[in-house]
């Protein structure tokens, strides 16, 4: 009786198989909440214009149509968008790492008059609503003559003022906190200056807060799209072309389809007919070729970012 007691209800050391259920029943639950919309789109990406018409093709295709991709390929113009995405996504959050890991480390190790000033400056950064500084950043970046060049989103970067940049000061602060001074102390009576201490020891011992904030960083900055529009977007200034992103050319997706779809006719004579909406299966294999870049650094880096998580305590603990 007691042994079936303890198989059941557990002990104080380990757990029993009603409790092991209950959390395994919740976190698979929890799981296929946020998976079921990427299996959703996963699958109906790959179904024929047949298995979208057919009600009883739910969550296997009777035939995986590959011309989906295709077509959304062409349409979002992939192989000419991708370099320009990457560019937009990699290098402000190079240097958007680069920067709080330097306003950090001044936060948690020099005492200066106004540091607490500067402090909550860069915490209002955060508070304030972007979209208040939305239209004062426009007339900026106009009088700068930068509409539709990569500065919008390089300049603000460089000066601590990206997507989300105070978050990853204040990691970057409270990081620096926690690693001992005396190995600065020591560094500094062998003769090292505050630029070899930040570089041979501070920058090694934050590599945990490095992965985190250049991860974090490339993931808001390619799904970003509302800004992006609005100063990347825009209409041409002289000869200056505007740079697009594959987020962007997915919110215009349905027109961008139709243009393809009058190209294609016209390519195929008077007696050529097809489609001209773009159905459910082609928008969601736009939608997959959009996130797979993501989903591969997920995959890739998986192991990296959990354990960077855990040690930059971005989890509260």
């Amino acid at each position: 009786m007691n042994k079936t007691k303890k198989l059941f209800i557990g002990t104080r050391s380990k757990s029993g198989v009603i409790f092991l259920a209950f959390v395994y029943t919740m976190l698979i639950s929890l799981g296929f909440i946020y998976l079921y919309p990427i299996l959703h789109m996963f699958v109906t990406s790959f179904m024929s214009l047949n298995d979208l018409l057919d009600d009883s093709v739910k969550w296997i295709p009777t035939h995986i149509s590959l011309d989906n991709y295709k077509q959304a390929i062409e349409v979002m113009k992939f192989r000419d968008k991708i370099g320009s995405t990457l560019i937009l996504a990699i290098i402000p959050s190079l240097c958007q790492t680069a920067v709080s890991a330097i306003t950090g480390y001044g936060f948690a190790r020099y005492r200066f008059k106004g540091k607490s000033i500067l402090m909550v400056l860069v915490l209002l950064t955060f508070v304030i609503p972007p979209h208040v500084m939305m239209v004062p950043r426009y007339l900026m970046f106009t009088d700068y003559k930068m509409i539709g060049s990569m500065g919008v989103l390089l300049y603000p970067a460089l000066l601590g003022q990206g997507i989300n940049s105070a978050i990853f000061i204040l990691i970057f602060t409270q990081f620096f906190k926690q690693t001992p001074v005396s190995l600065d102390e020591s560094a500094r009576v062998d003769g090292a200056g505050d630029l070899r201490v930040f570089l041979t020891i501070a920058i090694p011992l934050a590599v945990p807060a490095f992965i985190v904030s250049i991860l974090f960083s490339f993931v808001w900055y390619w799904n970003e799209t509302y800004f992006s529009s609005l100063f990347l977007g825009s209409s041409n200034i002289g000869n200056q072309r505007t740079i697009t992103t594959i987020l962007m050319e997915l919110m215009q997706f349905e027109d961008s389809y139709k243009k393809y779809i009058q190209q294609v006719a016209g390519s195929w004579g008077a007696g050529g007919s097809v489609e001209s909406i773009a159905n459910e299966a082609i928008r969601m294999a736009g939608t997959m070729i959009c996130i797979l870049p993501l989903l591969l650094v997920y995959f890739l880096l998986q192991r990296y970012f959990v354990e960077s998580i855990e040690r930059t305590g971005i989890t509260g603990e």
